[in-house]
């Protein structure tokens, strides 16, 4: 690339994903863009569809590209549109429309791709409490799902083997590399964006995306690495959600896992998920999420409609 070429690349595009956010879509920008003070951001919304105004909202904001979708295509297909219209840029950030960024966060992130060969970088997420929300995750096992299914938050300080869920206080004081972590903000890479390329929108309309991009990230090479100095705040950190997506979360866990394992070990770590839920039934996500797993055929008809 000529020196006159870098000149028209932007430093960060931000992707922002919404889905009926006409209350929180603009004050995040506002956040964003305090966030990224010296740095050419380009700010791009794709919306799902939304019913509550939420495009007429972003189009209200300042330098703001909308796309409005006349269909949800879910987190990973919006994602995709969004990356087809970026242009040439050097970091990609990916951010849900209900979180609020403290000032420095988009630099502390953009600090950490500057030591290769680190793809992505993620931050510290705060509750509404401004508590440290549990974002760090270990790559998905039998064990681990067996361990989180019978012991949930119980034992916090059990070995890594029994979770998924990195638990300890410690672990969040300290720049350290990841497995994957939640997705509610990511700063992916050119590098890392052009070697794994498109999100899977086939397989993950909604849930388990970002555990699978951080696992092709990995494949290829690159690092995540999370980075407590930028910090967010995530205005729906550990809230509840429909029973539908309680169990598209599941069943999504299952179709992860059989991308990435043969049959035989898909099928046991589907009967874990399948007891986690079982355990929980008082739950009606859980048991919308006991039956979808249990029953293929019911995949079809959670959010996303994909079989």
């Amino acid at each position: 690339m000529s020196a006159a070429d870098r000149s028209y690349r932007t430093d960060c595009v931000a992707v922002i994903v919404t889905y009926n956010s006409a209350a929180r879509i603009e004050r995040m920008i506002g956040s964003l863009r305090a966030a990224a003070r010296g740095l050419r951001l380009r700010c791009i919304v794709v919306d799902n569809a939304s019913s509550d105004g939420t495009v007429a909202v972003a189009r209200h904001c300042h330098d703001v590209t909308v796309i409005a979708s006349p269909r949800n295509l879910g987190y990973s297909g919006a994602i995709n549109l969004a990356r087809a219209h970026a242009g040439d840029y050097a970091a990609l950030l990916v951010v849900n429309p209900d979180i609020e960024f403290e000032p420095g966060a988009i630099g502390a992130l953009r600090d950490a791709l500057a030591h290769p060969p680190v793809g992505v970088a993620v931050p510290m997420l705060l509750d509404d409490r401004g508590e440290v929300f549990p974002t760090l995750r270990r790559e998905p096992t039998i064990l681990r799902a067996l361990g989180d299914a019978l012991l949930g938050a119980r034992w916090n300080w059990r070995p890594g083997w029994l979770s998924e869920m990195v638990w300890s206080p410690r672990a969040y004081a300290v720049e350290r590399d990841t497995d994957w972590a939640t997705g509610a903000a990511m700063l992916i890479s050119a590098e890392c964006d052009a070697r794994v390329g498109a999100w899977d929108e086939e397989r993950f309309f909604l849930y388990s995306e970002e555990t699978d991009y951080f696992r092709r990230a990995r494949r290829s090479g690159l690092r995540i690495r999370y980075v407590p100095a930028a910090r967010v705040h995530h205005a729906e950190g550990g809230s509840g959600r429909s029973p539908a997506l309680a169990a598209l979360l599941a069943v999504n866990r299952v179709r992860y896992y059989e991308k990435y394992h043969r049959r035989r070990y898909a099928s046991c770590f589907r009967v874990v998920v399948a007891l986690s839920c079982a355990l929980r039934l008082a739950d009606p996500g859980q048991r919308l999420a006991f039956k979808a797993v249990c029953r293929r055929r019911y995949w079809r008809h959670l959010p996303g409609g994909i079989v």
